[in-house]
């Protein structure tokens, strides 16, 4: 969960968000690096009243200082690239979940349950209990079982949206006429928020997106009180 004067990412709750926080760092540290030798280099040669004529016309410089950037771009690209094929591998779901951009809320349906379908809105203000999150707490959560491969396909009704979960490594727009999908896992029980991350009209704002990870027993129950409330 986010929190005001927050400086670092959401702890990861899934195996995809784990290995994008890991690039971060890595990504981080090389560009620190980087920073600090061209810093090294801009401060020597201005205070420096000394000039080396060997370096003013020298092919293995000019060697060095066009290769070593390429060895870089490769050390930084080749973890992207693991982490791309990761994020659109799905192997073998559990569970199908199509989610539905309106204006301005979320539907559900869960394709492997019959009847099992339903829209989630967000609750107002007036109406939140204490402990509750003013603009992310919806009134029907998307209950997804923990440690399972599920599938999400996401599409829209009317305007462009998205679907957004940074707990979960997750930010798939959702297209009228076009179906998107990616793979989730939850690594842990817990409640993670999300919000539409694409202006899609007046209520933009008023899409959170709410996925709620409980145990496969929970699950079970959850989706039978569901079907017959439904």
């Amino acid at each position: 969960m986010a929190h005001p004067l927050m400086l670092g990412f959401q702890d990861a709750a899934s195996p995809v968000m784990e290995e994008l926080l890991f690039f971060h760092d890595h990504a981080l540290m090389t560009v620190l690096l980087i920073s600090t030798f061209v810093f090294y280099i801009i401060t020597t040669m201005a205070t420096t009243k000394l000039t080396n004529k060997n370096i003013l016309d020298s092919q293995e410089i000019e060697i060095i200082w066009t290769v070593l950037p390429a060895i870089v771009l490769i050390f930084i690209a080749l973890p992207s690239l693991r982490i791309l094929y990761l994020m659109d591998e799905i192997n073998h779901p559990h569970l199908t979940i199509k989610a539905v951009g309106h204006q301005w809320y979320w539907s559900y349906e869960y394709t492997d349950f019959e009847g099992l379908q339903f829209n989630s809105y967000m609750i107002p203000t007036q109406d939140l209990s204490p402990g509750q999150f003013r603009l992310l707490e919806a009134d029907h959560r998307m209950v997804v079982p923990v440690e399972s491969p599920i599938r999400v396909v996401v599409t829209a009704d009317d305007v462009l949206h998205s679907w957004a979960t940074p707990s979960l490594g997750v930010k798939l727009d959702a297209v009228p006429g076009r179906l998107n999908q990616t793979a989730i896992i939850t690594s842990r029980p817990g409640v993670f928020y999300g919000q539409c991350s694409e202006i899609c009209g007046a209520n933009h704002s008023f899409m959170p997106v709410v996925v709620e990870s409980v145990s496969l027993e929970n699950f079970e129950n959850w989706s039978y009180l569901m079907t017959k409330t439904l």
